[in-house]
């Protein structure tokens, strides 16, 4: 994408950005010239990054710590990219999830943003330019029922919000958008394929079947790669896609079944 996209002189945080597709949204932001500041609990193992915050952003005290940190560091924020979520919770269906289920999913997969953005957006509707990644998921579409309901309707919540604030902000001059992956390849979900390869009593690729075959099937045949991910973030982020907000963009292989 270089030379496509230029990013040159903007500054951007990212949230979650020392693994997965995190991490490589980062180094790809990085290459097209914007000064990125991550965030995470921890630094990534042997990494002495600069412009990393130590956080944690399920508490309110951990968004202000990097909202804080972004005005001392950068200066400013032209890119916001919420990246951060997971689900945790036990499987069981609906009757199994507690009240601390509930308030976990949504500590991690929607305070943070909304958090982060009621302390960095209004710097950017001040300034009259701005763009905000919120990054959902296709279970919001397509719940898991057994295993993530809690997850799928925080990032349902999520999605909703970004599409309310989008409304607010774009005649102001500030883009929100929506990215919302199916099965990203990460280490974890290698992990995740040998250990159901060795159940079954398959290799690797039978594992990343019986992945795809659990989502009802990717026609692409393939999750996408962190770097995938990476390349929409940074579209989505630049001038090439000035004319593009209060959207929501699936990079799923086409997972999901419908228009």
């Amino acid at each position: 994408m270089t030379g496509f996209v230029s990013l040159t002189g903007q500054r951007a945080v990212v949230t979650s950005g020392t693994k997965g597709a995190g991490r490589a949204t980062v180094a790809l932001l990085r290459e097209l010239g914007a000064t990125v500041l991550t965030v995470a609990r921890h630094p990534a193992e042997g990494d002495a990054d600069a412009h990393f915050v130590a956080a944690d952003l399920t508490t309110a005290e951990g968004c202000a710590a990097l909202a804080d940190a972004a005005r001392t560091r950068l200066g400013g924020v032209d890119i916001l990219v919420q990246m951060l979520g997971g689900s945790s919770s036990t499987g069981g269906g609906f009757a199994a999830l507690n009240d601390t289920d509930w308030e976990r999913e949504l500590a991690l997969n929607l305070l943070p943003a909304v958090r982060l953005d009621r302390a960095l957006v209004p710097a950017m509707v001040e300034r009259g330019s701005g763009v905000v990644v919120h990054v959902s998921s296709i279970q919001r579409l397509l719940p898991l029922p057994e295993a993530t309901t809690a997850y799928a309707a925080a990032k349902a919540a999520l999605s909703t919000y970004s599409k309310s604030l989008s409304k607010e902000v774009a005649p102001r001059g500030v883009r929100v958008v929506r990215v919302s992956p199916g099965w990203i390849e990460t280490e974890a979900s290698v992990e995740l394929a040998q250990r159901l390869a060795a159940q079954a009593g398959t290799d690797l690729a039978g594992g990343r079947a019986l992945i795809m075959q659990s989502l009802g099937g990717i026609p692409l045949g393939r999750p996408a790669t962190t770097g995938d991910v990476a390349n929409l973030i940074a579209f989505l982020v630049s001038d090439r896609a000035a004319a593009i907000t209060g959207t929501e963009h699936l990079i799923d292989g086409g997972t999901v079944p419908t228009v």
